[in-house]
């Protein structure tokens, strides 16, 4: 069985520590069909990895959950 992977990487504004990262990858992470989430604060990027291409407005809704904004795909 082989699973197909999307990756999308998103820019990510207001990210400055450890705990922001935490927090913006917690939200995706509950995203269906989002496999991982790794988030780096210095560089605002967040690089999702899902079995389908994710709707922008669903990741954005989840980094405002967060209390980030989602800049766009990168």
């Amino acid at each position: 069985m082989t699973a197909q992977t999307v990756t999308a990487t998103y820019q990510v504004t207001g990210m400055s520590c450890a705990h922001c990262e935490g927090s913006v990858s917690s939200e995706i992470s509950e995203i269906p069909g989002v496999s991982s989430v790794k988030a780096v604060a210095s560089t605002g990027e967040v690089t999702v990895l899902s079995a389908a291409p994710l709707d922008e407005d669903a990741v954005r809704a989840a980094t405002d959950e967060a209390g980030f904004e989602l800049a766009g795909k990168v």
